[in-house]
C-alpha cells in the first residue's frame, strides 16, 4: 500500500493517530519538504514516529517518483505531506502515477491552512479562491494574483493569499554551471506581501485603473497557524507593511468588502487598534 498521511499544522503530535500507527509500520517514510513547514526539524518527527524519515524535496517528488513508489506493490510505504494530502498538486500527481502502476492508495487526512484559517473568525464559506503571492525579482513581477482578490472582493468574498517559500532553489550560476548549489531558504512575510500588493494598486492608480481595495482597507496577517505560538493581527495594509509576526509560515487574508457582525466582533480581539477596526467595521465598505 501507498499511504498519503496529512500531518497537520504544528509539530510532531498533530498526525492523527490513524496516520501514527500506518507510518510506524511502514518499510519506507518520505516527508515533502517544499511546499510547506513544521514547527519542529525531522529529528523530531523519527524520535515521535521512532522510524527513521526520508526528506522528499521537490526534484525528488517531482521526477523521483519512481524511486518514492518502488516496491510499493509489495511493501507498506508512507509520503508525509505537512498540513493535508492535497493541499499542493504534486500530490495528486503522485497519487496518480501510483495507481498507474496498479498500486493501492490510502489517503489520511489532516487540518490544513484552508480550513484552520477559521482561527481568525471569519467564515470559511464566505472565502473565494485562494491565491498565491510569489517572490518578485528584478526581472519578474507578475501580478495577476490582483485580479483574482479583486474578483473574490466583487463578489464579497475572504481571500487567503498563500505566501510564497523558497526551499532548495538552485542559484542562476548553478543553473549556468550544470553544478547543483542551491540558495539560502527563504520564506515570505506578511510584511513582505502586504509591500507587494501596495506596489501593484500604485502601479494601476499611475496608469489610472480601479482598484479593488486600498492602502486602507483591512488585512489579516497570520502567522504559524495551529502551533502554541501562532499570531494573528487586524489592521490596515499599509500597517501590516512593516509588520513582524516572526518565524514563518505567514499567510495574509484580504477580507471582503463587508463583514458579517460576528465576524467583526471575532475579529475585534486581534485588532492592532480596536477603536479604529470598530470605527471601520461599521463602514460599508472595509
Amino acid at each position: 500500500m501507498f499511504y498519503v498521511i496529512g500531518l497537520g499544522l504544528g509539530d510532531a503530535s498533530d498526525v492523527t493517530v490513524k496516520g501514527l500507527e500506518i507510518i510506524k509500520k511502514c518499510e519506507r517514510v518520505y516527508l515533502e519538504s517544499y511546499t510547506s513547514m513544521l514547527t519542529v526539524g525531522v529529528d523530531a518527527l523519527e524520535e515521535f514516529y521512532d522510524r527513521p524519515v526520508i526528506v522528499a524535496d521537490r526534484e525528488l517528488v517531482e521526477t523521483g517518483a519512481d524511486e518514492i513508489l518502488k516496491d510499493a506493490e509489495t511493501s507498506d510505504i508512507a509520503f508525509l505531506v505537512i498540513g493535508d494530502p492535497f493541499g499542493a498538486t504534486t500530490h495528486t500527481d503522485l497519487v496518480l502515477r501510483a495507481k498507474e502502476k496498479g498500486i493501492k492508495v490510502q489517503i489520511v487526512h489532516n487540518a490544513s491552512i484552508m480550513n484552520a484559517v477559521g482561527c481568525c473568525g471569519l467564515q470559511l464559506y464566505s472565502f473565494g479562491e485562494t491565491i498565491s503571492i510569489p517572490y518578485w525579482t528584478d526581472t519578474w513581477q507578475p501580478d495577476s494574483f490582483y485580479e483574482r482578490i479583486a474578483g473574490n472582493r466583487s463578489r464579497d468574498l475572504h481571500t487567503l493569499c498563500l505566501l510564497d517559500i523558497k526551499v532548495k532553489e538552485p542559484t542562476l550560476e548553478s543553473l549556468m554551471r550544470r553544478k547543483k548549489e542551491y540558495m539560502p531558504p527563504k520564506f515570505m512575510s506578511v510584511a513582505e506581501a502586504s509591500d507587494q500588493l501596495i506596489r501593484v494598486l500604485d502601479k494601476r492608480k499611475e496608469e489610472g485603473k480601479e482598484i479593488a481595495f486600498t492602502e486602507d482597507s483591512l488585512v489579516i496577517g497570520l502567522s504559524r497557524v495551529g502551533s502554541s505560538d501562532q499570531r494573528i493581527l487586524a489592521c490596515p495594509l499599509s500597517e501590516m507593511r512593516s509588520t513582524d509576526l516572526g518565524a514563518p509560515l505567514h499567510c495574509l487574508v484580504i477580507p471582503s468588502r463587508h463583514l458579517h457582525p460576528l465576524e467583526s466582533e471575532y475579529l475585534l480581539q486581534f485588532a492592532s487598534n480596536p477603536e479604529e477596526f470598530t470605527r471601520a467595521s461599521k463602514s460599508p465598505k472595509l
